[in-house]
This record gives structure tokens, sequence and C-alpha cells, in this order.
């Protein structure tokens, strides 16, 4: 199991599904291990109920059906699907309305979806899931790669409820794009990247620890957006200087800048 772990961290996210199908068919024994701590490339499907489309991952699968947190139906229909309690779907409800105008704002366009669901220990766990796709054919708004895509996955374990809750993110980020023109020639960029929020709040002072812990005054929403903006700012940075950096890096050390203009500029 560790190696077959190490194997999917190193396998490129595009190739992912192909790779977790052929070490399920390997270790059917460690099906529901694999299945549950990989995370794969995220998939889309349309509520038929209401005309959106959600994205599909294990937080929101039972049996081999998937729940829309618009219409809160199984696609295809199930009919003992587990449900979130009638709290908890008023507050998925609301973060689904809300998550839309942040990943509007942040990802100018793509597909978002938020489920939530009751934990063994009194508390809830919410995941929080974005879906870009920024090829040419794809809602992308710019057109600028041959293909392109962005998934985001942000886990939230929520404490049980009192003055101040404990919230531990765990989020993922898939990248990857392929540019196919005559400026740039032909380039592919695939890879992964998780973290976990370190915070504590007490009062009005943050430190550092494994998890964050926030009043509930503020809101269970309002602290987990906080959670996430924070988290994806960095997510962004970080990927940016391993992959865009280091690749920026190879390419000036085989073949300097000064050398690129001289083969560009035309014949006297």
């Amino acid at each position: 199991m560790e190696a077959a772990m190490g194997l999917m961290r190193r396998i490129p996210p595009k190739h992912t599904e192909t790779a977790l199908s052929a070490l399920l068919s390997l270790m059917p024994n460690h099906s529901s291990d694999l299945l549950a701590q990989v995370d794969q490339p995220l998939q889309v499907l349309c509520d038929v109920e209401c005309g959106k489309e959600f994205i599909l991952c294990e937080y929101n699968r039972d049996a081999d059906s998937y729940r829309s947190p618009w219409s809160n139906i199984y696609h295809p229909p199930l009919e003992d699907g587990s449900l979130p309690s009638l709290r908890l779907r008023e507050l998925e409800v609301e973060a689904n309305d809300i998550f839309a105008i942040y990943r509007d704002q942040y990802y100018e366009g793509g597909i978002s979806s938020v489920y939530m669901w009751e934990d063994d220990n009194e508390g809830f766990v919410a995941c929080f899931l974005i879906k870009k796709d920024g090829s040419k054919t794809g809602q992308g708004r710019r057109g600028y790669l041959e293909e392109g895509a962005w998934d985001a996955i942000h886990v939230i374990e929520v404490g049980p409820e009192d003055e101040n809750n404990n919230y531990r993110l765990t989020s993922t980020v898939m990248l990857s794009l392929t540019t196919d023109n005559e400026s740039s020639g032909t380039f592919s960029l695939s890879g992964s990247i998780r973290r976990q929020a370190c915070s504590i709040r007490i009062s009005s002072q943050f430190m550092n620890n494994m998890n964050m812990r926030l009043s509930v005054a503020d809101g269970h929403l309002s602290n987990m957006g906080k959670m996430i903006e924070e988290m994806e700012s960095k997510l962004r940075n970080s990927l940016d200087q391993v992959y865009f950096g280091k690749t920026r890096e190879m390419v000036c050390t085989l073949r300097p800048p000064s050398e690129v203009s001289q083969m560009r500029m035309p014949e006297s």
C-alpha cells in the first residue's frame, strides 16, 4: 500500500484515473483505501431537475450514484442514499450560493460544488470543490491553452459546536496544461499539491498549529471561507514557484534569453 501511494504521488493528474484503475486490479483487497486516499481529477454531471452542472467526487457518492447539491437528489436515482440533516442541508445550500460567487471572482467561471455531512464526533465535514477548464473548448474566457484544467478540493472537518470551534482543512490542487501553437510549440505540464491549514485563533491573535479554532459568532461559512481563501493563495504561490518557476529556470538555462532574441531577429 505504501508503494502504491508513492507511485500515485508521482503520476501526473491526467494519468491518475488510468493508474488507479490498474492498481485496483492488482490490489483488489485495498480498493477502499485507494479510493479514499487517492484524489482523482474531478468529473462533472448535469442535474436534470434544475439544469445545473455539479461535480462528482467520493464525498457525494453513494454506491454508484452521486448527490446533486442543487436538488439534493441522487443521479442515477437511489432510494436509500444518505442525505444531510435539515439544518446541515440549509447550510449546504447557502454555502453553494456563496462559493459560486467566490469562484466567479477568483476563477472567472468554472464549476463549483459544496457538500456537507455529519461525522461521528458530533461535528460535520464540508467539502468545497472547484473545477476550471481553461482549454479552447472549455469554459475558459481567454482560451489560450490547447488543454488546461484546475481541480481544487478543500475538505474541512468541523468539531462539536461550542463557543469556539476547531477546524481542520486539507486542500489538494491538481493542475494540468498543454499548449500547441507556432510561437511556443508543444508544451505539457501537470502536477498536484496538498496542504493542511495550520493556525489557531485565540481572541484576535493567531498562532501556528495543526488546527484552527475560530469563534462560532463569525459563522461557519465565514470561518471556512477565510481558511479556503488563504489556503488557495498559498497553493497558487507554491505552484508558481515549484512548477512554473522551475520550468522557466530550465528553459532559460538550456536556451538563454539572449540566444532566443538572436534566433528571432530577421536577417538583414
